[in-house]
């Protein structure tokens, strides 16, 4: 007992005494690499000799080249060359053994030997084992053993072991360095990841001009066998196996003949996209069809066509798509029926069968349920049981159709096709990285549980820049159980870890985590100069002034890390946030431009000048991505456009939106504006009035602007010895910002009103501040203020669970703060009201009467397809009320819903008295996501986000 003791003290020094300074290893996965030596380490790389790397002359050729890559990987660490040999384990004392059971006799002999126990990966997928055999036979004294089930198996096990020494998956995609060691040491010990939870998961290249064309043009000469050879390492060595190649204006098979072969000779199993059957491109058929592409006119022709491509796949691991839809992605005519198409999908596998000689179920095969084929299968369309059928999401990131619980198992299983990228309706979004990977782990947490596990492929438009959730959805899809929603924020610091050290990984994931946070509110390609509100909540600059902030750190950590790190740092995490930031702050100059012509203000003509500022940055930031990182080697990777959309369809060069300019007159004139207005006084004859003010809610602003040239004096006073005004006095050329607070220790309880007086020039404005002193800070709950309480669905006074459910936090989901949902997600629905679990608010209102409830829930799909995804609401012990979020089917709707990443349900209630209420938000059905309540007393103004978090008092336990 003793001995394990210390064996367990050596180990614990081991991992946090002496750190993995290489910092690579994949997120999760437990390091086995040290730099210094310890009782029975493997010297895999010591005083300038490196282990040889032996294999066996009969190993699947994909796994040798992964040695080799691991011979240039511990190359690149230590700059010593390990020697590769095949056949032979030389005469070194030390070696790393690699190969494939049933591939490697050397692997065999110890197996049989009872010296390596292969127990836990014989006959799995993918699996590998690594450990350390003492003596493993005559004139050796230690063997490093990576054993792998399968070729991809052992592949994984390389990769894994490059990984551990400090060489990052993004090494060439990212330009990661790689950090620099005298000596490799592996800690004895028996490791492994086991199998993965997904059996097929991949990435589909598409939406790939101009960016990864362009830039595959310029770097290989197109996209062909030079490029596709960096595409496939990448995959494997974030242990995907398959791959959707592009097919804008490309044909994987046909372009390259070098292509499918290199494909599977590394390990990548291959297929065509949802529209491309029996592995033929959508361009093959440009090339070579002839006649319509239609199988009621032209059968025979298109059978013929279908023939080759089976032909050409020959003994390739392939997914074959099977189906049809109409040529260039679009949907069947309107006479297509589900007895044309099931013989469509018959008369595939016939040829199947034809050209391979076997069953056709002994060929993988996939039917894609996008977008109207959907419909087909809902109507009662059928293939045969062996077929995977591919489920969709709506091209926005929200799952339409998932396998019901309970339902007898198919043998081809389910998959999810998703999409990070996507051209269409209501807008493309193609540019940058918008999925956070809360978002990410919901949907696919749901398709997991709901057992759509054989194959999971992401849309990732031109790989770069998806970096980030290309690994996440490829690590989830290996172990969903390893990341659970409370170890997201974990992932994102271990994956910061992985590509720049431990040392600054924190702050990296939290610009990682806000900045597609920010991104994921609203696609950039959909904002404009409307998308948040100017003058209620300060809302626009508050989202200016978020984004600013996050790029100033941004930029600070990017003086901070070494200089060899800068490339990967702007790419990964610099280059989204500072463009982003300009993209918003541009917008935001637009809508100030808007607001200041029709107020006439002198500052006008500065705005616009600062909108043609950050448009010129905006092309400057591409450019320096394009051209100054990396000696120019992502040149054309930002050629996106982005800016100047009319619909959803790009613009073929970016437009800067137009903006005012005024002429104004000589002589100074005062103008005074206040928050939550577009107005202006003198001009306007109603009263000026601020919004309330309410203890703990902040100040308010008076705007104090020139619409003249020159300059004038102002000055701002109240009789109120608890008002403060700041600045009170001043010189205006263009605006001021006056702000106006309250010192609550003075003001009196109750509701009263205060004139602030602004005089300039001999005029006079008086705005109205009222001052509302109702609850004291101290009351339990959320108080309103302003005519709403807002609430984060995070903040409840009470989850109430139930021995079924349970509700569980999704840190950073959504676009304020957090998400709330029931878990598990395959909980059975239940009836609202008693015991039921809910969600409790605590909440002060002022007044009695009606009130409006809006709750801002993810945009989740009816998955189930039945009557829509329900939950209820109610105060106190009213009847709840039940909302359906999917009641609204309409285009229009999803369009809203999607653009806005949310859906708003409102429902209607009576309050009967003033003061304290319990608000309780109750499931029905699982799987949505909560993200925000808002109770509108009369008073809430339009904004996007909502109004911001009301002042809340949490009720501390057991009070």
């Amino acid at each position: 007992m003793r001995n394990c003791f210390c064996l367990s003290i050596i180990f614990l020094w081991i991992i946090f005494l002496v750190p993995n300074n290489g910092h690579a290893q994949a997120p999760g996965i437990k390091p086995y690499v040290t730099y210094t030596s310890g009782p029975g380490y493997f010297p895999l790389s010591v005083n300038g000799k490196s282990a040889p790397l032996c294999a066996s002359g009969s190993e699947y050729p994909g796994v040798i080249r992964a040695i080799k890559s691991l011979q240039g990987d511990i190359t690149s660490v230590t700059k010593t060359s390990p020697i590769v040999l095949t056949g032979t384990t030389g005469n070194s004392k030390e070696i790393v053994l690699i190969g494939t059971i049933g591939r490697n006799p050397a692997i065999d002999r110890l197996i049989s030997k009872k010296k390596l126990d292969v127990s836990s990966i014989a006959g799995k997928w993918e699996a590998h084992i690594t450990r350390v055999v003492k003596k493993p036979m005559p004139g050796v004294e230690q063997a490093l053993v990576i054993a792998g089930s399968d070729k991809r198996g052992t592949i994984y096990g390389i990769y894994d072991l490059s990984a551990q020494i400090g060489v990052s998956p993004w090494y060439w995609w990212a330009d990661v360095p790689v950090k620099k060691q005298k000596t490799l040491y592996v800690i004895p010990g028996r490791y492994t990841d086991g199998e993965p939870a997904v059996k097929y998961r991949g990435i589909f290249i598409n939406d790939e001009a101009p960016a990864f064309s362009g830039w595959t043009k310029e770097k290989f000469g197109g996209v062909n066998h030079l490029v596709y050879e960096k595409v496939f390492e990448l995959i494997l060595r974030l242990k995907g196996n398959y791959l959707w190649p592009a097919m804008w204006g490309n044909a994987f098979n046909d372009d390259d003949k070098l292509n499918p072969v290199l494909a599977d000779e590394y390990g990548i199993v291959m297929g065509t996209s949802h529209h491309e059957p029996m592995d033929r491109a959508q361009q093959e058929w440009k090339r070579y069809g002839k006649g319509q592409w239609n199988y009621d006119t032209n059968g025979a022709t298109l059978r013929d066509f279908w023939k080759k491509g089976i032909e050409n796949m020959g003994s390739k691991e392939t997914i074959v798509t099977v189906g049809m839809r109409g040529d260039g992605d679009t949907p069947m005519t309107e006479g297509s029926n589900i007895a044309l198409l099931e013989k469509i999908v018959k008369d595939q596998r016939d040829i199947i069968a034809d050209v391979t000689g076997k069953d056709p179920a002994k060929t993988p095969q996939m039917w894609a349920l996008y977008k109207e084929v959907q419909a087909y299968y809902d109507k009662g369309m059928r293939v045969p049981d062996d077929v995977t059928l591919l489920l969709c999401d709506d091209n926005w990131g929200n799952i339409r159709k998932l396998p019901r619980l309970g339902e007898h198992p198919r043998a081809g299983g389910y998959g999810i096709y998703y999409h990070f990228d996507y051209v269409g309706g209501p807008r493309n979004y193609k540019w940058l990285n918008t999925n956070p990977i809360s978002k990410t782990w919901e949907q696919m947490h749901l398709a997991y549980e709901y057992d759509a596990r054989q194959v999971w492929v992401v849309n990732v438009g031109d790989l770069k820049p998806m970096e980030f959730p290309i690994s996440f959805f490829l690590d989830y899809a290996w172990s969903p159980e390893k990341w659970p929603a409370a170890r997201l924020n974990e992932y994102t610091r271990l994956w910061a870890a992985q590509q720049f050290g431990p040392q600054h990984a924190a702050e990296i994931a939290d610009i990682l985590t806000l900045y597609t946070k920010y991104n994921g509110r609203r696609k950039p390609e959909l904002l404009d100069q409307n998308t948040y509100s100017m003058i209620n909540y300060h809302e626009f600059e508050n989202v200016v002034d978020d984004y600013n902030k996050l790029k100033t750190k941004a930029l600070q950590l990017y003086e901070k890390i070494p200089p060899e790190y800068r490339d990967a740092y702007y790419q990964l995490v610099m280059h989204p946030v500072e463009a982003c930031a300009n993209l918003n702050e541009l917008y935001y100059n637009v809508a100030k431009n808007k607001l200041y012509a029709v107020q006439g203000r002198a500052a006008t003509n500065e705005t616009a000048a600062k909108v043609n500022e950050l448009f010129k940055k905006d092309a400057e930031i591409s450019n320096h991505y394009n051209k100054g990182i990396a000696s120019g080697k992502w040149d054309h990777m930002m050629d996106q456009t982005h800016i100047g959309y009319t619909y959803w369809q790009q613009p073929p060069v970016d437009k800067m939106p137009d903006v005012t300019t005024i002429n104004l007159p000589a002589a100074p004139q005062m103008g005074v504006a206040v928050e939550g207005s577009e107005a202006w006084w003198p001009l306007e004859q109603s009263e000026a009035i601020l919004p309330g003010f309410y203890p703990a809610q902040g100040g308010h602003y008076i705007d104090v602007f020139n619409r003249g040239g020159g300059s004038f004096n102002f000055t701002a006073e109240t009789s109120s010895p608890y008002v403060t005004i700041q600045p009170k006095t001043g010189s205006v050329s263009t605006e001021q910002r006056i702000w106006v607070n309250v010192d609550w220790s003075k003001a009196p309880a109750g509701v009263h009103s205060v004139p602030v007086t602004i005089t300039a020039n001999g005029k006079k404005v008086t705005i109205e501040v009222s001052i509302n002193k109702i609850f004291p800070l101290n009351s339990m709950g959320f108080s309103e203020n302003n005519g709403y309480v807002s609430m984060e669905a995070a903040h409840y006074t009470k989850a109430i669970n139930n021995a079924d459910v349970k509700w569980q936090l999704i840190p950073e989901y959504g676009r304020t703060l957090s998400g709330i949902m029931p878990s598990p997600v395959t909980a059975k629905s239940k009836a609202p009201g008693g015991n039921s679990p809910r969600l409790e608010y605590e909440v002060n209102l002022i007044d009695t009467g009606m009130v409006s409830v809006a709750a801002y829930i993810a945009p989740t799909i009816d998955f189930t397809n039945s009557t829509g995804l329900r939950y209820a609401i109610s105060f106190d012990d009213e009847l709840p009320q039940v909302v359906n979020i999917n009641g609204d089917k309409s285009e229009a709707a999803w369009n809203r819903d999607v653009s806005e990443n949310i859906k708003k349900m409102v429902s209607k209630h009576h309050i009967d008295k003033p003061g304290k209420h319990i608000l309780k938000y109750w499931m029905i059905d699982p799987a949505m996501v909560l993200q925000k309540i808002v109770i509108n007393t009369g008073g809430e103004k339009p904004s996007y986000l909502g109004p911001p978090e009301s002042y809340f008092h949490p009720r501390t336990a057991g009070k």
